[in-house]
């Protein structure tokens, strides 16, 4: 591992990003609350008035979504909205204006707009046209007005949502400080070096503050915090956590408040948090009305609420600097909020510590109601039962359950404050304490047992804040020891753990020269937590994890990324991805991707989302050089489009797979345009497709060119007979000077073939290095996996005592009596299973005929469990076996491995008779149902795996009677 730094976003760069929709230019922006947003849009509109950038815009207007809310409701035009904000448009000429000038809005603090935002809102098209400022504004984004313009919107994550993502071209983040610009602030704020230093190597001892430093206005508070107690006290009771920082925080800003406004220096800090006592509740329950509402900025009718008089309170006055601040915007009109949200909620979650010990019921009643939590039987129900763990658990619930994580630093918040170390610290605060150490156990062991839920990764990673905010540490030494280790967990990773790992990954900044989500031992689901690990590796391997089109969109956004280190890219054996096929290929069109390998096989793709992908690795931008789409239902046409491309003198593709993609003939003869002209393709895999000679006749004419440089090239399981080998020798002879590696394996090249194949190895000028040819025999004429049929035969030393064998093992047959078989370690005690002697570790075809019964075929690895019937000796309840259940129907089938169970649709048609395919080197494994009367092969389902060990195919039954034999 080595470390990396991300390029923060480029404001100026916002709209010359490429478009998701050139209709409708429209960026939106997240970025949680403090990190550099606003920053951003007045650095952009700053520039843009110095000449500095983005010169093709005539004019900006920045349209706050804060000064928004203090306009009278009402109808206006277009123009109107504007002039409220800037009464000089109106000696303009408005109609010039917006049809000659190219016009760009920017929306600041989505986040605190009181609007509804309607989008289904009737459609105003003229600026002329009067409505509601909010249909004025959906308009606009919508792209109903003013087509031309570009639009720029700003918010929190919780409030995104707001805009529909079909109404948004991009969208971007505002990530923060990297590490190395933390150290940069502290050093740059901090002018002695050697505090400097001794703040930063303090905040790096705790994960959790040091994480929390991404946020620019978090750096300022605990440079404010850290330097006035590494300095006055001497390095004493330094703060570790969230909640000890913003509580020593508040101290010091007491103090000041009393120094500056009071004139007076009081060191008690018990009488300096009494003597401001009245001003910290009210602001604590204007954060916490506020809070519950989302709202971040509030009005005068806000603060009256709450008991707060701004004009003649002379305590607001002190407060009013560095924890609570006023501004004048629209027509001189007054807003107030927190200096940063998360004082806000801090404050809030003091509000509700305080109301609990006071048993003010009503108070709490937002967190108390609800259904009871897990392990409750009873309903609370007077202020004198309430327990502070009923309170907590139900906060840790209302929490979790919020789809928009508003409340996640507020339970860090409540949670640090119960800490007996906090009450002590707010003793002037708070009139009375509670000894709340068997609570805190109590809830850590609860908040453990929520982690092992489905529970979304916000909060699995804010459930983990919570555990280091209570001074628990397990879980977090859990995930560093299997960041740093190199060894697979024994014990499966759950959802929750895996979405803190990914997050922990992703804020240390360390670039991964390979991240493979399967060496931390958990499912398909966990895998899907961890695809935002592609952001900061160089090598992803998320084959065979299960992935959706979510996670297609998640790896387009990596891809995206400014100096995103991914050169190497898996995703292949994810059936669930064919509608996230746009997606990535908006990612590696993206001028910033980087990506150079990426392989695609067995994703299930169409033909029309493989002509998505080509096009995409087609493009002028397009850095890719290797190229694996092999088991996908590509067809001729999918070829002729990605044949089209590497024609290009763009292309830079050196390396291509199109195995088992329905090929034929027609797709060679595609394919010899591509080694005539200035392609750099150096190796092409066609296996297991139906190409025949004719088709290797088109690709040899190719290889005589001599502008072809294929040097690598692959037609296993082509149907390749002696013809299609001599039409390859003769362009050996043609022109020998590139091609050193042709695999012919599992084709029928009879000894003449062979003979020229092999005799031109000798040839002086020949650079032919590996030839991998078989004489497998006319078996290997057959079309799809049948050409790969082996013999198979059951194994009597594995066979359950009430299984009867047939003479020559071919059939087994359950029955009631336990038959005289010898004891042996190998033979199965409790499940009725039987196994076949021969080990498979390449690729392998057979069928199988079952009775009128439920019957399952299995494979699996030979050290499964003989004795027992628990989940280590059942097929497809652990790792180490696959098994598809058939039903007595022979419609209806069930899949099963590590006991996952995967439900098939029912077949349209009664057949007995199965037919296995497994590609052992691939991963892959088969299942199809065979027609009684054409006997043709109709797919039931596939398993990916990565097979460790040879396999052996085994078999379980229904009831005595029921027969399985093997065709």
């Amino acid at each position: 591992m080595q470390k990396c730094q991300d390029t923060p976003i480029n404001c100026n760069d916002i709209f010359s990003l490429p478009w998701k929709n050139e209709e409708n230019k429209v960026v939106l922006t997240k970025g949680i609350a403090g990190i550099g947003k606003t920053v951003s849009v007045h650095k952009f509109i700053l520039d843009w008035v110095e000449g500095e950038a983005n010169q093709d815009i005539d004019c900006i207007f920045l349209l706050p979504f804060r000064e928004i809310n203090l306009i009278k409701p009402g109808e206006y035009s277009l123009h109107e909205l504007l002039q409220e904000f800037h009464p000089e448009l109106e000696e303009l000429n408005a109609t010039k204006m917006y049809e000659a000038c190219k016009l760009g809005f920017v929306f600041d603090g989505l986040d605190e707009s009181r609007l509804p935002l309607d989008f289904d809102s009737r459609n105003v098209r003229s600026i002329k046209k009067k409505a509601t400022v909010d249909a004025l504004i959906t308009n606009l984004i919508k792209g109903n007005l003013l087509p031309s313009s570009v639009i720029w919107i700003t918010s929190r994550p919780a409030a995104a949502n707001k805009i529909p993502s079909q109404y948004v071209s991009l969208f971007t983040e505002v990530r923060g400080f990297t590490d190395k610009q933390k150290e940069e602030y502290f050093k740059k704020r901090i002018a002695d070096e050697t505090e400097a230093l001794k703040i930063i190597s303090h905040i790096k001892t705790s994960r959790s503050l040091y994480i929390m430093c991404h946020i620019p206005v978090f750096c300022w508070i605990t440079a404010t915090v850290l330097q006035a107690m590494l300095v006055e006290n001497h390095g004493e009771n330094i703060p570790t956590t969230l909640t000890e920082m913003y509580i020593h925080f508040l101290l010091i800003q007491m103090n000041m408040k009393n120094q500056k406004y009071d004139q007076k220096v009081e060191r008690d800090l018990k009488k300096l948090l009494e003597s401001n006592r009245g001003i910290i509740f009210k602001l604590a329950k204007l954060a916490f009305e506020q809070l519950k509402r989302e709202n971040i900025m509030f009005y005068e009718d806000d603060l009256r609420e709450c008991g707060i008089d701004v004009r003649g309170d002379s305590e607001y006055t002190g407060m009013c600097t560095e924890i609570f601040k006023q501004e004048s915007v629209l027509h001189e009109k007054k807003v107030y909020c927190f200096v940063h949200l998360s004082i806000q909620e801090f404050l809030a979650s003091l509000h509700v510590f305080y109301c609990y010990l006071n048993k003010d019921r009503d108070e709490l009643q937002f967190l108390l109601e609800g259904p009871l939590p897990e392990g409750f039987t009873f309903i609370v129900d007077s202020p004198k039962t309430l327990s502070l763990y009923y309170l907590l658990v139900k906060a840790v619930d209302k929490s979790w359950r919020s789809q928009r994580g508003y409340l996640h630093l507020f339970l860090r918040f409540l949670l640090g404050i119960t800490l007996d170390s906090n009450q002590k610290l707010l003793k002037g605060l708070l009139a009375q304490t509670e000894d709340s150490k068997e609570t805190v156990e109590k809830s850590i062991r609860y908040i453990t047992k929520i982690q092992r839920k489905d529970i979304s990764a916000e909060a699995s990673i804010n459930l983990l804040f919570c555990l280091l905010e209570l001074k628990d540490r397990t879980l977090f030494k859990q995930i560093q020891t299997y960041l740093s280790s190199e060894e697979t967990p024994e014990t499966e990773l759950s959802l929750s753990v895996c979405s803190a790992l990914v997050y922990i990954l992703q804020m240390s900044e360390e670039i991964l020269d390979e991240f493979n989500p399967k060496m931390y031992n958990t499912s398909n689901a966990g895998c899907r937590r961890l695809v935002p690990a592609v952001r900061c590796c160089r090598k992803a391997l998320f084959n065979s994890c299960g992935l959706t089109e979510q996670c297609c969109e998640t790896v387009a956004s990596a891809l995206q990324l400014p100096n995103s280190p991914l050169r190497e890219l898996d995703l292949s054996n994810n059936s669930q991805m064919d509608a996230g096929a746009k997606l990535l290929s908006e990612g590696l069109m993206s001028p910033q991707c980087k990506l150079e390998k990426l392989s695609l096989a067995s994703c299930h793709f169409s033909k029309e989302q493989c002509e998505v992908i080509a096009l995409a690795v087609n493009s002028a931008s397009s850095p890719l050089r290797e190229l694996d789409l092999s088991y996908n239902d590509l067809q001729d046409s999918g070829v002729k489009l990605l044949s089209d491309g590497l024609k290009t003198s763009d292309s830079k593709l050196e390396k291509l797979r199109l195995g088992w993609c329905k090929l034929s003939a027609d797709s060679c003869k595609t394919l010899t345009s591509v080694f005539s002209s200035s392609s750099p393709l150096t190796e092409l895999d066609l296996s297991n497709n139906d190409v025949q000679d004719s088709g290797v006749k088109f690709l040899s004419a190719g290889l005589e060119n001599p502008n072809c440089k294929l040097e690598v090239l692959r037609l296993s399981g082509c149907l390749v007979t002696e013809k299609g080998c001599s039409h390859l020798a003769s362009a050996l002879i043609s022109n020998p000077a590139f091609l050193r590696e042709l695999d012919l394996s599992y084709n029928h090249p009879g000894h003449l073939g062979t003979k020229l194949l092999t005799g031109k190895l000798e040839g002086p000028q020949c650079r032919l290095q590996i030839l991998n040819i078989d004489s497998g025999g006319e078996c290997r004429i057959k079309s799809g996996p049948r050409k790969y049929t082996c013999e198979i035969t059951l194994d009597p030393n594995t066979a359950h005592r009430n299984l009867r064998l047939s003479e020559r093992n071919q059939t087994a047959t359950r029955v009631l009596e336990l038959q005289g078989y010898e004891p042996n370690p190998e033979r199965f005690d409790q499940c009725i299973y039987v196994l076949c002697r021969e080990s498979l570790s390449d690729r392998c075809y057979w069928e199988v005929q079952f009775s009128e019964d439920l019957a399952g075929v299995a494979l699996t690895y030979k050290g499964i469990e003989r004795n027992g019937r628990g989940d280590d000796s059942t097929f497809g309840n652990n790792r180490m076996s696959w098994q598809l259940v058939c039903f007595g129907s022979g419609s209806t089938y069930c899949a099963f491995h590590n006991n996952n169970r995967t439900e098939i649709p029912a077949l349209s048609f009664y057949s007995n008779r199965v037919g296995v395919y497994l590609d052992w080197p691939a991963g892959i494994l088969s299942f199809y149902s065979v027609s009684s009367d054409t006997h043709a092969l109709t797919h039931i389902h596939t398993f990916y795996s990565t097979f460790t060990e040879p396999l052996y195919v085994g078999f379980c039954f229904g009831n005595a009677g029921s027969v399985i034999s093997l065709c």
